[in-house]
């Protein structure tokens, strides 16, 4: 039977870090809907590019829209045996969709973790996490020895929705 498991918290709890070494402890596909999106606004995806400009104030982005990537995303064969959901379901809708989608799967329960942390170290977090433009991996900027990107040496840049305003908006949301 698959485990299927949801990592809920706030916009920098780590719940992307976690759902990685989880996702590899398991054997099951990590799948980060930040990821998804950043990947299609990179490839010029028009649907991934219309939900940026949400993204860029912090803001969600549609039910219909997200329901759709996460339900194609779990279509695909390398889910079967479970996955590692980071960043979905953020609405009530979202969970009812995931919910009867995982029903109909059959392969297992749906577990939930949820990740706290105080609000004065994910402001913390926010401010210094940086996003290789490279390869999208997440790092913090000043790692003694370290230039760039861990994984591929490419060049650490601030993400968009880190800047200090939507971050409140995004902690507001959440």
């Amino acid at each position: 039977m698959g485990l299927n498991v949801v990592m809920m918290g706030p916009p920098g709890a780590g719940k992307g870090t976690q759902a990685a070494r989880l996702a590899r402890q398991r054997g099951v596909p990590k799948i980060s809907t930040g990821d998804m999106l950043r990947d299609g606004i990179r490839d010029r995806n028009p649907v991934a590019l219309e939900a940026k400009a949400l993204m860029d104030m912090g803001r969600l982005v549609d039910d219909r829209t997200m329901i759709a990537i996460v339900q194609e995303r779990l279509s695909r064969p390398d889910t079967t045996d479970g996955f590692v959901l980071d960043g979905f379901p953020r609405t009530v809708g979202q969970a009812e969709a995931l919910d009867s989608l995982v029903a109909s799967r059959g392969n297992g329960p749906l577990v939930i973790v949820d990740v706290t942390v105080p609000e004065d170290e994910l402001v913390r977090r926010l401010a210094t996490r940086r996003i290789c433009e490279s390869c999208g991996t997440t790092a913090e900027p000043a790692v003694p020895g370290v230039a760039g990107c861990p994984v591929c040496g490419g060049t650490l840049v601030p993400r968009i929705d880190d800047e200090a305003r939507v971050v409140v908006e995004r902690l507001r949301v959440y």
